[in-house]
Formats: structure tokens, sequence, C-alpha cells
């Protein structure tokens, strides 16, 4: 961006006598190097028909959330009501923007017009209330961009735009590290000019005030998308580094990558718990599921993303998966090979589902590394994502429990009954999904399909799908609740899984951590 002089205090913002920003949506549509849908024929009749059956558990879970539960956030399929919650502050809709890119891409066509029309007609974005600037982000902010960009329909630009402004406030901190939860009302004169508009709050459990390391660590992607469609640098400087002088919204002190940077490391690993107020860490438990999971994902998937030219982001994922290769990765009296969580300095010796993801992050990211390092990571996430599969066998219902633990005489198995739910979570199918594209071994397949067949059984009920109180009981009790992340995620994984690769291509995409696919900006793209 050229520099632009900062206005005379009063005086409208100099940018406004240019001609409005417009993101040039057919050029972007040309540089992409696959059809987004895919366009190769050919493949054996089973893998259609397998993906045939996950496109109609899609329109099932739709059909139910639109009949009982439309405007609700989610689906209670056996009251057959809708949720609220409170994570969202007011906004709606949940499920429908969720599911807005699955239903595209899996060719529902009147479903998706149906949630299209829904977003145009209700999706109300002038509402009061506390949200989770993680949740808003992943799932609101990343299913209207990955729609945007999916069909260059004009409303999903608009009101996700609209929605970014509203969680710019969270940024007024100290260190610019944003706080958990911004109040989407008072938004006081809406403008980018007025930084003291929405107030926002960090989450009352997050140690003493901090902000959570997954949390902040998860905005990159989205933000500098926000900042793509919209002409506007202040989304990618709130999210990135390092700040582009002479611009009119300077980051306020720093920024969140500069802060990370700068603190100290225990061991080279990043503690869950950071404020926002100090910059430093609260307390030093570091897991890769859970509070840290989505940090590292964002790292390795902001150097993708720039197309590779974002080497910061690819030297800190770096340092840090050597930090978690040194000290918490560990192989189990079985051989079986885990991340172990690490709460200051002591070893607790168990993998929550969260932490499942790994094994398709630590492969994506081997698969751009230099020869030694590619092999052993892909080892290691082969290993990871079989270890995370285990826990799925090693269940009565052949799905896995919400944390596993490798104790003596018990391995990636829940020993207490607190963790022995299962909400309909992706993390494990989206390991299959990368490993499947990245050594097309067939077993991945074959461990989808086994999922697939567990959750028909254990987890459809009469009015859609439902999450299990225990895995290890085939009489389950359901928990009535059809997240919307099964619908954005574990269905379109699933569905991916049994698609050619060129169907959102990891050339051309990279998927949030809600699974909404975001372009790469290909830099070295002709019109």
């Amino acid at each position: 961006g050229e520099s632009r002089a900062q206005p005379a205090s009063g005086a409208p913002p100099a940018r406004e006598t240019r001609a409005p920003f417009r993101f040039d949506y057919e050029r972007f549509r040309r540089s992409l190097r696959h059809p987004v849908r895919g366009g190769r024929p050919g493949e054996d009749p089973e893998t259609r028909a397998r993906r045939m059956k996950i496109k109609e558990m899609m329109k099932f879970a739709w059909d139910n959330y639109k009949q009982y539960a439309l405007g609700k956030n989610e689906l209670r399929p056996l009251t057959k009501n809708g949720h609220i919650g409170n994570m969202f502050g007011g906004l709606r809709g949940a499920t429908v923007i969720d599911a807005l890119d699955t239903l595209y891409i899996m060719e529902l066509e009147e479903e998706f017009q149906e949630a299209k029309e829904w977003v145009e007609k209700s999706f109300d974005l002038n509402v009061n209330g506390e949200a989770s600037l993680f949740e808003v982000n992943i799932r609101y902010i990343g299913g209207l961009l990955a729609t945007y960009y999916l069909t260059g329909e004009e409303v999903f630009k608009s009101k996700v735009l609209e929605l970014g402004e509203k969680l710019l406030p969270a940024f007024n901190t100290p260190t610019g590290i944003p706080r958990g939860v911004i109040n989407l009302g008072r938004q006081g004169t809406r403008s980018l000019l007025s930084p003291c508009s929405g107030m926002s709050w960090s989450w009352g459990w997050a140690s003493a005030g901090s902000s959570i390391l997954a949390e902040f660590g998860t905005l990159h992607l989205e933000f500098l998308h926000l900042s793509e469609l919209s002409g506007n640098p202040v989304f990618a400087e709130k999210a990135s580094n390092p700040p582009q002088p002479g611009l009119l919204h300077p980051p306020r002190v720093m920024n969140i990558r500069r802060v990370l940077n700068r603190v100290e490391k225990p061991q080279g690993l990043y503690p869950n718990f950071l404020s926002p107020v100090t910059g430093s860490w609260v307390q030093h438990h570091v897991s890769i599921g859970g509070l840290g999971d989505s940090f590292y994902e964002y790292l390795i998937k902001s150097w993708l993303m720039s197309d590779k030219k974002d080497s910061e982001a690819k030297k800190m994922y770096d340092d840090a998966l050597e930090a978690i290769e040194k000290h918490l990765v560990k192989k189990s009296a079985g051989g079986l090979t885990y991340i172990a969580e690490w709460r200051g300095g002591i070893l607790d010796h168990k993998m929550g589902h969260l932490a499942c993801f790994s094994g398709g992050m630590i492969a994506l990211g081997a698969e751009h590394a230099a020869e030694e390092r590619r092999q052993r990571h892909m080892e290691l996430a082969a290993e990871i994502t079989s270890t995370c599969h285990e826990s799925y066998a090693r269940s009565d219902t052949k799905l896995g429990p919400e944390a596993f633990r490798f104790d003596a005489g018990s391995e990636a198995t829940a020993t207490r009954l607190s963790e022995r739910y299962y909400i309909l979570r992706p993390e494990v199918v989206e390991s299959y999904m990368y490993l499947w594209r990245l050594t097309h071994d067939p077993k991945y397949r074959h461990w989808g399909w086994e999922v697939v067949k567990a959750l028909e059984k254990h987890c459809r009920v009469e009015a859609g799908f439902s999450g299990i109180r225990d895995v290890y009981t085939t009489t389950p009790t359901h928990d009535n609740m059809q997240q919307s992340f099964f619908l954005a995620e574990t269905l379109k994984y699933l569905y991916l899984l049994f698609c050619e690769d060129d169907v959102l291509s990891l050339e051309d995409w990279v998927f949030n951590t809600e699974a909404h696919p975001l372009p790469i900006n290909h830099t070295d793209f002709k019109a």
C-alpha cells in the first residue's frame, strides 16, 4: 500500500475520495490450477458409491437442521428443536454458515440455495452479546470467505467484511494480542478510526484474563483474506507481521507474531496462555490438542497460503515442531507413537481427540521439507494417525473418545468417564484425508469408511446426527447435539477422502481450522 498521510482530526479518511476498491474475482478464478469441484473422470464404482453415501448423510443432516432448527445455531436431533448456545454472542445460523461450502462442493444445489437464501434474508449482524473471537472467526468468517471464493456471490463478501470489522476492537489491548471475547454490539460509531467501540474481555476461565494460544494464533489466514477482499490492510496488520509503515491504521503497539518471537519459550515450546496485557506467559502448560492446537496448524498453513513466501511462519513452525519432537513425542510400551502434554516440565501421557489433527498437519508440512526431514516427518505423521486410528479401533462403537491415555495397562483408551464421549469431531478423519492425498495408501480410505459405518450405526438418529456419551458401549446415550462442525468438517473431510485429488486441490486451497477452504495466493500467476 502506498503511504497515506494521517487525516487531521475530524477530517474524513483520505482514501474515501478514491474509487472504491474492488476485488477482481474473475482474475482470482483464473489463477486456480484446478476446477474447484474437480474435473477428473474415472474412479472405481465403489469409491463413487461411498462418496454418494457421505453426500446423503450431509443432505440428511442439513434437511433436519432446516426442518427443526433453521436460524438457530445447531440442531438438537432427539428433541427436534434448535440450540443457540453462548459462543457466538447473538449471531445465529452457525450451522448454515458452516454448511455452505460443504453443500456447494457436494453439489447439493437446492440445499445450497436454501442456505444462501437464509444468509440473504435472515442473517443479522446487528446483534449484541459476548462472542468468542476464535469461534466467530473460524466458523463465520471462514465459512463466508470460503463460500465467496467458491461462488463469487457478492452477498458472502459483503457479510464477511461487515462482520470482520466488528471483530477489530478485540485487538485494542496493550500488546495488540486480542482478548478472547468480543462484544458484537457496542460498536459506537462503526468506524475503524474509533478504536474504543466494541468492548472485549477474555473468557473468565482462561487463566486470569489471559489469551489462549490456539485462539489468538488462529486468526492469521482469515484476516489476510479480509484485507485481500476489502483492500484494507488493517485486518492483516492485526494478525500478522511486520506492520507496513505509513498506513492509515498503524498497529497499536505491536502484533501477535512479534510478541511471540520476543517472548521466552520454555524449551522452545509455546505455553497455552499468554497475557494480552503484559505479553508474557501466564502458566506453563503446553498441549498440541485443545488450547494450543491450531496455532501450530496456522503457522504451516500461513506459509503455504503465501505461496511459500512467508518464511517467518515456516521457521516458527519448524522450530516449534522440533521442540515438540524433542520433548513431547513419545512411544508407548505397545509401540504407539503419541504426543504427550507438558505441565510445567511434567509430562501427562494423554492425547486429546483434538490433537489428532497433527498427523495431517505434520504430513502437510513434510511434503515441502528437505529429503531427510520429509521422510522423518511423513513417518511421524503416519504413526500419529495410526495411533489415533487405534483409539477408534479399540472402542466398542469404533468411534474414538475425547481423550485417551497411555498408562500401564491401557493404551489409546480413555480411562476416565469424563473423557469417553464423542461429539462428531473431525480431527481423525481430517488426518486420514491428508494422508490419503499425500501417500495414496488405501488403508486411509478403509479407515475412513469404518468411521462412516460407525456414524451411521451409533450417531444417526431419526432427525439428524447426535454425539454419544460413551464410545465404549454399543448402546450409547446420545447427547442431543448435531454440532455445526459435523457439517463443516467431519462430512467434508470424509467426502474429500473419497474424491479425486483435484477436488479442492491442495495446490489451490488451504483449509482453515473449521475446514473452510481459503485460496493460496498464487504469486507467480500472470493474468
